[in-house]
């Protein structure tokens, strides 16, 4: 009934979607098999895209050719760009999404991309031989043999749903769990941990009171995700910001007693960052308030998600609570808010290609690896599904350097660090953040997609002309002066003094008051030479002027670490004969088996000096 497949991507969630479209426009014949056809890149939480380091990620994965920020251009219903009055390092874009539809274009974007097939089935368990896997079996007993499998079983790995004291097997609200593979994989001896995660209410809003609550717009001047020209809806919708109140919270502590997380019958770890409101009123009991996002799920839905609500407590309290929410009065509830509770498996586990260690061809993505979040599952799968492909081709692998992307910061970390709680992207994780920005991404990593085939010879051209555009306003900068008659008027409506003899624009533009546009009044021929970029291009060249020191120290450090990032390590050293280490760094170098000098100093417990020891004994 099967041909044998190239490569078997098991879980349609953004971690599956774009490890099979990646393995597939590079070659390889690809099966997506998911439980349900109906929820292809269902966005099982927030109906949104983007934030804080994430908007980073989704840049990065569209300047590498993946598809996640097309779809999420094509779906917005509001884009903002998060920390703009911070500098340019924490520039975050993010967008409200709808959806329904995000889910139906990812579903088209894939019936429309040559090389994949679909197949409506649980896989039970993986078909091995020889310490390689060589395909699945799933529910219906069939066996579809593969050259590789990725794994992106998102949270339905055992998943088990709790409201109060209640509790069901199921892998999202309606969808049952996938059980089989964890036993089958501790069996070969992978181990395996427990994560749990949370999801808030949602409510019809036409029963809400938006005249109590804050309105949140989005940006008048619309941002984007992709680089290409997709085309942008042209409305946005208005969000609300409504807050909790003492109220509130005692209604919810009367549900305490029967929530699953403090009772304990939830064992998995939690995000940190994401608390559910039980968590929150837990941890932050001097607080008073908490704030409550109100996002419509769509263009065309009344359902709102209740941003900032998410909890597991029984569905007569949630709803009691939420109708002393401002505006919230008479709310009238779609479904509960639940809490999940899946297996994972600690990434360590996995090479940087994300291919386990124990079984050849066998890729995780996602949540499995612990980490949280639609963008760093987005980015697990692209990466995990180009290795596959290479992988079975014979080509070079793909890595990115934790100074070139949050995609190759992301995996580093896990691999490397491993997770003990669902993992979140932030821009703290970053020591390079400076020079991994979103308005950038495409300048980072565009030609490492150009050269795997993802990204075509024109849209290559496109960032390249991006960037010399950018250095022909620099050098004007440079190279020529301004009279003070010509600027100071304008410098002292900025408030910053005058100048008393002619400067170049240059040291005028380094100043924080100043940007090109005011430069445009001073000075006609810079006016007439910016009216040939775009707004993209002129904003890459003032982030280089004003922060061009502050890239030459970030580039110097990068160049210094280059030495120990370049320096491969054998993968079958054997760093239990090497008696100078400490017992310690024995045990964990031999757990991770660090691809280089570099990943190895970054490893939990493995100290400077045992990095000495290392360095002295490989440069015998």
């Amino acid at each position: 009934m099967f041909e044998k497949y190239d490569i078997i991507v098991v879980g349609a969630g953004h971690a599956g979607c774009e490890a099979a479209a990646a393995a597939a426009n590079l070659g390889s014949k690809v099966l997506l098999i998911t439980m349900n056809m109906g929820t292809i890149a269902q966005m099982s939480c927030n109906p949104a895209m983007g934030g804080v380091a994430k908007g980073q990620i989704v840049r990065e994965i569209d300047a590498l050719g993946g598809y996640s920020g097309i779809i999420s251009d094509k779906t917005t219903i509001q884009f903002r760009m998060l920390n703009s009055s911070k500098g340019p390092a924490m520039w975050s874009p993010r967008a409200q999404i709808d959806r329904m539809r995000f889910a139906e274009e990812w579903r088209l974007m894939l019936e429309k991309t040559p090389n994949v097939d679909f197949w409506q089935d649980t896989v039970t368990s993986l078909l091995v031989e020889n310490d390689k896997v060589c395909g699945v079996r799933t529910s219906l007993g069939i066996k579809i043999k593969s050259d590789a499998v990725v794994l992106t079983n998102g949270t339905f790995l055992n998943g088990i749903i709790h409201i109060g004291e209640k509790k069901f097997g199921g892998g999202r609200t309606g969808e049952k769990s996938a059980t089989g593979i964890t036993e089958q994989l501790v069996e070969l001896g992978f181990e395996a941990g427990r994560m749990k995660t949370g999801t808030p209410p949602r409510v019809d809003g036409r029963s809400l009171n938006y005249s109590k609550m804050e309105e949140q717009w989005g940006d008048e001047s619309r941002g984007r995700f992709s680089y290409t020209d997709v085309e942008l809806p042209t409305e946005q919708r208005c969000c609300w910001i409504t807050y909790t109140n003492t109220e509130v919270h005692e209604t919810l502590k009367e549900g305490f007693e029967k929530s699953p997380m403090f009772t304990g019958r939830i064992k998995g770890l939690g995000p940190r960052y994401c608390p559910s409101i039980e968590d929150k009123i837990n941890r932050f009991a001097e607080r008073e308030r908490h704030q409550i996002f109100v996002e419509p799920e769509g263009w065309n839905t009344v359902e709102i998600y209740v941003n900032g609500f998410s909890t597991s407590l029984p569905e007569d309290v949630q709803y009691r609570a939420l109708t002393q929410i401002p505006g919230f009065e008479k709310a009238k509830m779609f479904r509960p808010g639940y809490a999940i509770e899946y297996d994972f498996f600690p990434p360590t586990q996995l090479n940087l290609t994300l291919e386990t260690k124990k079984i050849q061809n066998l890729y995780f993505a996602g949540q499995i690896n612990g980490t949280t979040g639609y963008e760093e599952a987005a980015c697990q799968g692209f990466i995990a599904g180009i290795n596959a492909h290479q992988k079975i081709k014979e080509k070079d692998e793909l890595v990115l350097k934790r100074s070139e992307s949050y995609i190759g910061v992301l995996i580093d970390d896990l691999v490397t660090k491993g997770t003990e709680e669902p993992y979140r992207m932030f821009t703290s994780r970053a020591e390079h953040r400076l020079l991994l920005r979103q308005d950038n991404a495409d300048i980072r990593l565009s030609p490492i997609g150009h050269e795997l085939g993802l990204i075509n010879d024109k849209r290559l051209e496109r960032v390249n002309q991006k960037v010399k555009n950018a250095d022909e306003i620099v050098s004007y900068l440079k190279t020529t002066s301004v009279a003070p008659k010509a600027v100071n008027e304008i410098l002292e409506e900025k408030g910053t003094p005058g100048i008393n003899q002619n400067v170049r624009l240059f040291s005028l533009i380094t100043r924080p008051q100043i940007n090109l546009s005011d430069l445009r009044k001073a000075d006609n021929t810079f006016n007439e030479l910016l009216n040939n970029y775009n707004p993209e291009t002129i904003e890459q060249a003032e982030i280089k002027v004003k922060y061009e020191s502050y890239f030459e120290k970030e580039i110097e450090i990068v160049d210094k670490m280059k030495r120990m990032e370049d320096h491969i390590i054998n993968p079958d050293f054997n760093y239990l004969g090497l008696v100078s280490l400490s017992k310690e760094a024995r045990e964990k170098l031999m757990k991770i088996k660090p691809r280089t000098l570099g990943q190895a100093s970054r490893i939990s417990g493995v100290s400077p000096s045992d990095i000495s020891v290392l360095m002295v004994h490989m440069s015998r």
